[in-house]
């Protein structure tokens, strides 16, 4: 199934509001960017997505052995790299805390299943992005 996210730019700073249809979130870029910061920005976005699908995956394989888990936490970094070519190298380091009375086997099985999570091994696999169309404008028409 296909996911679509719409973006609707406002004038201030780099701010968007950003939805799927059914939720929305407000994107900015920091001040130091010439943003307001009154939002997550792209980066954060990536960030939050990985780490999200890392501690859902976690709770879901916990569920499905019936291990009692607690809280489970994760803090995401990231650092860019520029290559000699002029392409970049980001290095993402995660580390996640699972609460609960689990053997350290079962706590290294859920990290591992968490490395391996659904948006992980879609953002280390291969992106096809087509360049950008035009979006066509709906005029309305209004009936008297």
């Amino acid at each position: 199934m296909a996911t679509e996210i719409n973006i609707k730019n406002i004038p201030t700073g780099y701010q968007s509001i950003i939805s799927n249809g059914r939720h929305a979130v407000i994107g900015d870029e920091p001040i130091k960017a010439k943003g307001t910061d009154l939002g997550f920005s792209p980066v954060e976005f990536i960030l939050a997505g990985i780490s999200m699908c890392k501690v859902a995956t976690i709770r879901n394989v916990a569920r499905r052995k019936g291990w009692e888990i607690g809280n489970v936490d994760a803090q995401l970094s990231q650092n860019v790299l520029r290559n000699s070519d002029g392409s970049l190298k980001t290095r993402v380091k995660s580390n996640i805390q699972i609460e609960g009375d689990i053997t350290e086997e079962q706590r290294a099985l859920l990290i591992s299943e968490a490395d391996n999570c659904y948006v992980t091994r879609m953002v280390r696999g291969e992106w096809e992005l087509h360049e950008s169309e035009t979006l066509k404008l709906e005029v309305e028409t209004a009936t008297l």
